[in-house]
């Protein structure tokens, strides 16, 4: 069944639940996360061996903890060239796409005669990139991940990606690590994953930032580990908004709307219209395409536009583009006459897809722009995984003598009222020792 909601029917209640999504309350989990963190800080690889052997694998042993070069071999040998091709034309996309975000390595301007403030733009020295399985295999997060990491120049980067129950990491995303340059991974996952990269174990070096989307339960790990380490992006389940008008073809807004709802039962997705016949178009052929899905990506659609999404129909096109915002998808498609001038409209959201021809998929694995999102309304405070998350800024300032003598009354004054007698010791002496 797909809901199909009118916004202005909608009570404060079932608009509320609407906007939340399938938000899990991760607090449930803090108690078992904290125990396995405890274990890894205390007990290294032993524990991260024994929480595989429970949770992913269970004939995992230590020595499987490190993919081996043996292990990239078979890789690309069981991976059919046509996906190997499509991986290394996706990352030439990618790569071309982040190698523009570049800044410039330093800047400077001038303040004032004599006063110089700029910045230094540095990679951080390691990241470690969470590659999830579960419900599947994802070598474009592999690229997602890693084309900034090295474009951005880190030193160091090395993957987690959990072990299938043969012990082995996922063929494909070994595939995408090599064409990236990546050869330390890990088949390590979910919290003692991340615990053994917050603290380091005997075989897991520790690292300064954590980065990639996960289960509940590897967000649940970030959030209590959060001052150990970077825990990056807050991203969690997948979710859509398809934004149409009149004039689109009810059958593309019903095609895309599948697209994340079958990433996984708790994902979220919704066609926002205000046109009724596109909205009941869209409706009668959604069971059709539905039932040309496999069984088990067919559970998640149904459970997903069930709960989490349908059809929303609004009053106008203004109110349709209000409760984007509102929601502040992870993936947005505008669909309508005009989607650039749509767009000066829209001001929170993950990525923005304009036109019919600029589907989420394609988006997803090669159009080159991230797709690595903010999710849960986190998009309207943080940006898409880019090589910012791999740089820092240094400030950088220089005073000639000039420069100084123009600045020194306002630091002395300002130190003064602020009661701070040391900082404007620090400029009344230097002026003696000046001779100003």
């Amino acid at each position: 069944m797909v809901q199909f909601l009118e916004l202005a029917a909608l009570s404060d209640e079932d608009r509320a639940r609407l906007l939340r999504r399938a938000e899990t309350d991760i607090r449930d989990l803090f108690p078992l996360a904290q125990g396995i963190i405890d274990q890894v800080r205390d007990r290294g690889d032993n524990a991260v061996v024994e929480f595989a052997r429970r949770f992913d694998a269970p004939e995992f042993q230590a020595s499987m903890m490190r993919a081996t070069p043996e292990d990239f071999a078979a890789a690309r040998s069981a991976v059919a060239p046509e996906v190997v091709s499509a991986i290394e034309q996706a990352h030439a996309n990618i790569r071309k796409f982040h190698e523009e975000q570049l800044p410039e390595p330093m800047w400077f301007t001038q303040i004032q005669p004599g006063i110089m403030a700029g910045e230094k733009i540095t990679p951080i020295t390691s990241a470690a990139l969470y590659v999830p399985r579960g419900k599947g295999a994802f070598p474009s997060v592999m690229l997602m991940l890693a084309t900034p990491a090295r474009v951005a120049g880190v030193p160091r980067v090395i993957v987690a990606t959990p072990p299938a129950p043969n012990g082995k990491a996922d063929a494909a995303s070994l595939v995408a690590a090599e064409i990236c340059g990546i050869d330390e991974v890990y088949v390590i996952g979910g919290i003692q994953a991340i615990a053994a990269l917050a603290y380091g174990t005997e075989t897991v070096p520790k690292v300064q930032k954590i980065i990639g989307p996960g289960s509940s339960y590897v967000t649940a790990a970030k959030r209590l580990l959060f001052g150990v380490v970077d825990v990056g992006l807050p991203a969690g389940p997948s979710e859509a908004i398809i934004l149409t008008d009149e004039t689109v073809d009810p059958r593309l807004a019903a095609l895309d709307l599948l697209v994340e709802s079958e990433h996984g039962p708790e994902s979220a997705a919704i066609l926002v219209t205000h046109s009724r016949e596109v909205a009941e178009q869209a409706a009668a052929v959604l069971p059709q395409y539905i039932a040309e899905l496999p069984e088990w990506r067919r559970n998640f659609v149904e459970n997903v536009l069930d709960n989490y999404g349908g059809i929303l129909l609004t009053n106008s096109l203004e109110e349709s583009i209000a409760f984007v915002n509102e929601y502040a998808p992870e993936h947005l498609e505008v669909l309508t006459a005009e989607p650039f001038v749509t767009l000066q409209e829209i001001h929170n959201a993950g990525e923005i897809l304009l036109g019919a021809s600029t589907p989420i998929p394609t988006a997803n694995y090669c159009l080159g722009l991230n797709a690595i999102l903010p999710t849960g309304g986190f998009a309207r405070s943080f940006s898409s995984v880019s090589i910012w998350d791999f740089l820092k800024r240094s400030g950088i300032g220089y005073l000639s003598k000039q420069g100084y003598t123009a600045l020194q009354g306002i630091t002395a004054t300002l130190a003064d009222y602020e009661g701070f007698p040391a900082h404007a010791m620090a400029i009344r002496k230097r002026n003696e020792i000046f001779g100003l």
